[in-house]
C-alpha cells in the first residue's frame, strides 16, 4: 500500500494520532469498568512482574491512558514506547515496530456491550494486558528479539511455527512462582473470565515449556486455549531471545501439526487437564 493510498492521519507505518481529547466519556467508563473488575481478581493471579509494571505505570482507572505518557515512563525504563494503531496491522508492520522497541497498540475502546469478548484487540487489551510487562528488561528485550525473528521468519515461510511460540507465551503463557502458577500472558491478564479459567479450571492442560513442542502446537484463536505452557520463571524468554530458530524450524516443519489438547508421552506435565469444556462443545 503507497502513502496516498491510506486512510486519512494514517502514516505509511501504519501509525496514527491516538487522538486522546477525542475520547467520550462512555468510552472512559468502559475503560473504568473493564479496569476495576480486572485489578481486583488479579491480585494472586497475575506475575509479580506485571503487577509492578502497572503499579509504575501512568495507567489510571478512570480514564483510557495517554500513549504520550506511557512513552515517557517506559522510555527510561527499556527505551520501548506505545504507538497507536486503528487496529491489527500487517505482519511485517507489526514485526519492524517490535524489532526496533515500538509497541503498536490499538488505538479504539471496545463497547460496552463487548466487555468479555472482542475479535480485534483494543486498546485495553494491548495496554492493560500488554505495557506493563514491558517495564521488565527481560519481556522488554524479548519481544525486541520477536520482532526481529519476526521478519525472518516471514522471509523463510515459517512464521505460523513462530507466531506459536508468541501466543502461547507473550498471549497465554503462564509461570511458575514461589506462591504457585501465575499469569503473564496478555490474552489472559486482560480477560476476565480466561484469568479463572486459566489458573483453576481442571479442563486445560498445564505442560512444561518445550519450545520445539510450543512450535509444533496449534492453538484456539476463538475460545479458551485447551493447553497452557508453563515456563518455570522469566529468564526462559531471555533464553529464547538468544536461540537460533534456523536449525528448529527445519527439525519442526518435518514434524505434524499438534491439535491443542494433545498430550504427548514425553510432556512435562503441570497438570493434565479433564477436557471437559471442550469436549461439552464438540
Amino acid at each position: 500500500m503507497h502513502l496516498s493510498d491510506l486512510p486519512p492521519g494514517q502514516r505509511d507505518d501504519w501509525t496514527i494520532d491516538q487522538q486522546w481529547d477525542r475520547y467520550t466519556p462512555e468510552q472512559h467508563q468502559v475503560w473504568a469498568t473493564l479496569f476495576e473488575r480486572q485489578t481486583k481478581l488479579l491480585e494472586g493471579r497475575a506475575c509479580d512482574e506485571f503487577l509492578a509494571g502497572m503499579r509504575a505505570l501512568p495507567i489510571a482507572p478512570d480514564k483510557i491512558p495517554d500513549f504520550r505518557q506511557l512513552s515517557a515512563v517506559l522510555k527510561q525504563h527499556t527505551g520501548w514506547e506505545v504507538v497507536a494503531v486503528p487496529g491489527l496491522v500487517p505482519d511485517e508492520v507489526f514485526f519492524e515496530h517490535l524489532a526496533n522497541r515500538r509497541f503498536p497498540a490499538g488505538q479504539f475502546i471496545r463497547e460496552a456491550s463487548q466487555l468479555d469478548y472482542l475479535q480485534e484487540p483494543d486498546v485495553f487489551h494491548d495496554v492493560f494486558g500488554h505495557v506493563p510487562l514491558l517495564m521488565n528488561p527481560i519481556i522488554a528485550d524479548y519481544i525486541q528479539a520477536y520482532g526481529v525473528g519476526g521478519l525472518r521468519a516471514k522471509e523463510k515461510g515459517v512464521l505460523d511455527l513462530l507466531a506459536r511460540v508468541y501466543w502461547y507465551t507473550v498471549e497465554f503463557g503462564l509461570v511458575e512462582q514461589k506462591d504457585g502458577l501465575r499469569l503473564y500472558g496478555a490474552g489472559i491478564v486482560s480477560s476476565y473470565t480466561e484469568s479463572i479459567f486459566a489458573l483453576d479450571d481442571p479442563s486445560p492442560n498445564r505442560v512444561r515449556f518445550d519450545l520445539p513442542r510450543v512450535m509444533q502446537t496449534d492453538y484456539r484463536i476463538d475460545d479458551f486455549q485447551e493447553t497452557y505452557f508453563v515456563i518455570r520463571h522469566l529468564d526462559e524468554l531471555l533464553q529464547l531471545a538468544h536461540t537460533d530458530f534456523a536449525p528448529l524450524y527445519e527439525q519442526v516443519a518435518q514434524r505434524p501439526v499438534l491439535q491443542p489438547g494433545t498430550i504427548l508421552p514425553q510432556d512435562q506435565l503441570v497438570h493434565r487437564g479433564i477436557g471437559t469444556y471442550h469436549n461439552a462443545k464438540r
